[in-house]
């Protein structure tokens, strides 16, 4: 037996979050999600009104900023954030503070340091990429765009019952264009990357699918 370190990276609204959160309750390992942390930062941004295209001022902003996980989900200078994060205001803005390379290092500095000890499934865009190449076991979990608009719709109706269909398509386009071109640390597959589509699947399936996956390694002597 041995402790690894799985990464889980994809598009929004196809799932990362659920399969880690199920994967690392399955395996008994910590689960970090780094979404929750560009959110929390984008967050503090927009309370603070700070000038994305002001580095100085980004820089101080980040000094800051402290985060950190508890059983409720991430807390943001020791306030719990996990709802406040979650709304299309922070969904449409997300994107374009995450692109920034100070967020980009800030974040992944802590992310790494999160990770020293293994026993830990991260999900994000650039973990088996950037955070962890060295992760024993990546996977780029991906979905259809049409099962993903409906999900992340499905999602955000019940605390935004005005908001329409093609609004979220919308966001979910521009959200993947800057995921996949911006200039630091775009979003992409890893070469030794698992690749599991879940648009067919149940939750259970690809839990069970994954979990198959990380115990082969695990059970590595």
């Amino acid at each position: 037996m041995k402790d690894i370190i799985i990464a889980i990276d994809g598009f929004s609204s196809t799932g990362k979050s659920t399969l880690a959160k199920q994967l690392a309750q399955r395996l008994g390992y910590t689960y970090i999600d780094s979404g929750a942390m560009y959110r929390a930062i984008t967050l503090y941004f927009m309370r603070h009104d700070i000038a994305l295209n002001n580095q100085e001022e980004v820089l101080l902003a980040l000094d800051h900023i402290e985060l950190h996980f508890d059983e409720n989900g991430i807390c943001l200078n020791k306030e719990p954030v996990d709802a406040a994060i979650r709304t299309m205001e922070v969904s449409a803005k997300v994107s374009e503070v995450s692109a920034l390379e100070a967020v980009r290092k800030f974040a992944v500095a802590q992310q790494q340091r999160m990770g020293v000890h293994k026993k830990m499934v991260m999900d994000g865009r650039d973990i088996g990429t950037i955070v962890f190449p060295e992760a024993e076991l990546k996977i780029y979990l991906t979905a259809d765009p049409e099962v993903r608009t409906q999900r992340r719709y499905d999602e955000l109706k019940i605390k935004s019952p005005e908001i329409s269909r093609q609004e979220v398509q919308a966001n979910l386009a521009h959200r993947d264009h800057l995921d996949s071109t911006r200039a630091f640390d775009p979003l992409r597959k890893a070469d030794d990357a698992r690749e599991l589509n879940n648009s067919g699947l149940s939750m259970q399936e690809q839990l069970d699918i994954a979990e198959d996956w990380a115990l082969q390694l695990i059970q590595q002597s």
